[in-house]
């Protein structure tokens, strides 16, 4: 095998790196305060009982997470759709939109389930 069948320029250009960097800081940051929230709340069982508590706050955090988050998807939408005004990208777009709704449902719904 030629070495050059196993190189991925797409894996190694500076947005995924980008892109992962992102990730990976969130991910971070997101372990860091859940470790400060347990250490603050005294206990695991502390800390959940305050998420619970405070459950309409994340519900509004979220519903607004999600706007901004349609808001840009139709802006970057509009873009897409004067520089390339075919129709292959409004149906790469619609099968990624129908994507992201399913995933948001189905992240929404399994909340409710957890809570059992």
């Amino acid at each position: 095998m030629s070495a050059g069948r196993w190189r991925r320029p797409w894996l190694f250009n500076r947005r995924v790196g980008l892109a992962l960097l992102w990730t990976a800081l969130l991910l971070i940051a997101a372990v860091a305060i859940n470790a400060a929230g347990i250490r603050m709340a005294g206990s695991i069982d502390g800390w959940q009982r305050w998420m619970d508590a405070h459950a309409g706050v994340f519900l509004v955090w979220r519903l607004l997470l999600y706007s901004v988050t349609v808001w840009g998807w139709l802006w970057m939408r509009r873009r897409l759709h004067v520089r390339e005004p075919d129709g292959v990208a409004g149906q790469r777009l619609l099968r990624v939109e129908i994507a992201a709704v399913v995933a948001v449902l189905a992240l929404e719904a399994s909340l409710p389930m957890q809570a059992e």
